[in-house]
């Protein structure tokens, strides 16, 4: 008899040792899942987390999660599971739900039929043992799923989640829990309450600080939309540059980071990174908004607040009329008349194809505009003047586009302007690299570029990236007030050019032309007309 009474005590000890190792696992997961939660970034994945969780530490076949509409209203699906049936529906599944979200209000009347609603209007757990004959709760969507799928909804859990600020945002609920040992439909336990409540307030407070840095990364990245409407207003093709740039940027970077070859075998971006890149492309103009916009949006060598090209005209028109004048007082034959008219009338449109800029002034060009300059008329003041100023003769012979070298500084000096910005913010660790980033576009492999004149070693891969994209998005774009937007064979051979002379970074090409980043941009922004067909054996510098 004794012997009996120690074996059953010593069985009982085991199984409360058991249990006690169980519960003490359990509450070791929990412990593990809330430092998991607190790291996931991605919604999606957060609720997929937070439903998985629940699930494992209290052993339940299947489960649902309800987030609290913004009005407070109703209860909308958010992740559906059930093992039993093989259904993942809703979260990063990719399968919609194809239920409606239940109402927490029925023309104001508070809605305690559904055992979810009663949790988040009471802030109370429901338990339930068996919902075929649970009393006070409307059953009969639950049933008719049953029905049609076979499946025996039996146990219930719901428990509603409260944040930091006592708020109730959701619920969790759970659907059959199943004995370790036998696989059979039992009621939760005290523990699996008690589990559970803890693992949903820590999910809460984990879903509302995601929600709060997504809120707030969505109010900055907002500001810095602002800045980029700023820019736009001022120069509407600056804006579609400051929207066009960051889009390349992170398209080659994602090239870069599937490449598996070469140089750039190690590069690897995280979800961290990216972030990081986008937003210093987004940026990565932000100091034009100090630039003139006289400079930016200058479509001619001779455009101030008009195309002074006009004033120019009237010149000729009054040189013409001299000539007709002298020609008229015996001054000059009918011969030399008919010369002069036609010299005058074949400069002034040398100087018109000059004044647009767009091809690249020739030593021979600049010597006939220096002898145009040469030309004496009559000045407003009556006065013998030369045919040019000082300063139209320095537009004129802009070798290549529009811009004079101070004007050209003007522009240039936006990127210090940017670094300058950007560097005065205090930015947290994951965005750290912004200025540096965003500040190095117009630096040069081979240490030509500016600000700072570094080299392609002195530079990150991402500001190397953000180089190329700005370049190529400026030989394509369609917008500039100067020019027409290149096609991609020319825009292709011209940045191959670009790595043979040192400018930009020579393995970054060769994954844009390999990756065919420059046709998936090509699709998305630019005209149909520039998308020819490229024979990449014949791009300058290519390496395949």
């Amino acid at each position: 008899m004794e012997t009996i009474k120690v074996q059953a005590y010593m069985e009982q000890a085991r199984a409360q040792r058991a249990m006690l190792e169980s519960l003490l696992s359990r509450l070791g997961d929990l412990n593990a899942i809330g430092a998991a939660l607190s790291s996931e970034r991605d919604i999606n994945r957060l609720l997929e987390s937070i439903l998985t969780a629940a699930r494992k530490i209290t052993n339940a076949d299947a489960g649902t999660l309800y987030l609290v509409d913004p009005d407070k209203r109703q209860l909308t699906f958010e992740i559906l599971h059930n093992d039993s049936l093989n259904i993942r529906l809703g979260g990063t599944s990719g399968n919609p739900i194809p239920f409606y979200p239940i109402a927490l209000y029925h023309d104001d009347v508070p809605n305690l039929a559904m055992v979810v609603s009663y949790s988040v209007l009471r802030g109370e757990t429901v338990n339930i043992p068996d919902a075929y004959i649970a009393e006070g709760f409307d059953f009969s969507g639950t049933k008719k799923f049953d029905a049609k799928t076979g499946y025996r909804s039996r146990s219930f859990l719901a428990v509603p989640m409260r944040n930091h600020d006592h708020e109730i945002i959701g619920v969790l609920q759970l659907i059959n829990a199943l004995d370790a040992t036998t696989g059979g439909v039992k009621q939760f336990s005290k523990d699996d309450q008690q589990l559970l409540e803890s693992l949903a307030s820590q999910a809460a407070i984990a879903l509302s600080n995601r929600r709060l840095i997504q809120q707030l990364e969505e109010l900055f990245e907002s500001l810095i939309s602002l800045i980029n409407t700023a820019i736009d207003d001022k120069s509407p093709y600056t804006g579609g540059h400051c929207a066009r740039v960051p889009a390349l940027t992170m398209m080659l970077a994602e090239a870069a980071n599937r490449s598996k070859q070469g140089a750039l075998k190690d590069f690897n971006l995280t979800d961290k990174d990216r972030y990081e890149l986008k937003i210093a492309g987004l940026l990565h103009d932000c100091g034009k908004i100090t630039t003139p916009v006289h400079v930016v949006d200058k479509s001619t060598k001779l455009q101030t607040i008009c195309d002074r090209i006009n004033l120019i005209d009237t010149r000729f028109e009054i040189l013409k009329r001299d000539a007709e004048i002298a020609m008229l007082k015996g001054e000059k034959t009918a011969a030399e008349y008919s010369v002069t008219i036609r010299q005058l009338d074949e400069d002034r449109e040398f100087l018109r194809r000059c004044n647009i800029g767009s091809e690249k002034m020739q030593d021979a060009d600049i010597d006939r505009v220096q002898r145009i300059v040469k030309y004496q008329w009559r000045n407003t003041q009556g006065v013998p003047a030369d045919f040019l100023s000082a300063e139209e003769l320095e537009n004129l012979t802009i070798r290549s586009g529009t811009l004079t070298a101070a004007e050209r500084e003007i522009i240039n000096h936006h990127i210090v302007v940017t670094i300058k910005m950007l560097e005065s913010l205090p930015w947290p660790n994951h965005l750290k690299r912004v200025p540096e980033y965003a500040g190095g576009h117009h630096e040069r492999m081979d240490g030509k570029g500016y600000p700072k004149g570094l080299t392609r070693e002195q530079m990150p891969v991402q500001a190397r990236v953000m180089g190329i994209a700005d370049i190529f998005e400026a030989l394509t774009a369609k917008d500039r007030p100067y020019k027409e937007g290149k096609t991609l064979t020319e825009s292709l051979a011209i940045l191959g050019q670009f790595k043979e002379n040192g400018h930009i970074d020579p393995d970054l090409f060769d994954v844009f032309i390999r990756e065919k980043v420059y046709l998936t941009y090509a699709r998305q922004f630019l005209r149909p007309e520039q998308i020819d067909e490229v024979d990449e054996s014949r791009i300058p510098g290519y390496m395949p």
